[in-house]
């Protein structure tokens, strides 16, 4: 993968509907949610080819979950105010970054290895009958 900025940039402009929290964000903050979409990705889908516009899908969504404003939601806040100002409540936030992977994302991933079985944000895991 060879994913920057510039691109990113481009991409998310043309492609992605809510990009205001990514083109608000500076470029050192911008190359740092590539690194940890691009690392989240090929972690979770290690043995797929991860096409750069996932990687970019996927940078929009965590700009926008970890905005100034969300940022709280993630670090467990569940809702805090200013006085006469502003008041925020947040609902349960996803905890794991693989949660926040976007479908676009998986559905490029998938276009991108037509021969290996569709990637899900499903987990597998026990249960007790």
């Amino acid at each position: 993968m060879a994913v920057n900025v510039t691109d990113a940039n481009a991409y998310i402009a043309e492609w992605v509907v809510d990009n205001e929290d990514w083109t608000d964000a500076d470029d050192a903050k911008k190359q740092r949610i590539l690194n940890v979409a691009s690392r989240t990705l090929s972690v979770k889908y290690p043995t797929y080819v991860i096409p750069d516009a996932a990687v970019y899908e996927t940078a929009a969504a965590f700009a926008t979950a970890f905005n100034d404003t969300m940022v709280q939601a993630q670090r467990g806040v569940q809702s805090f105010s200013l006085s006469g100002v502003a008041s925020f409540n947040f609902r349960e936030a996803a905890r794991d970054l693989v949660d926040l992977i976007p479908q676009a994302a998986l559905d490029l991933i998938a276009e991108e290895n037509p021969d290996m079985p569709k990637p899900a944000k499903r987990r597998v895991g026990w249960t007790v009958l």
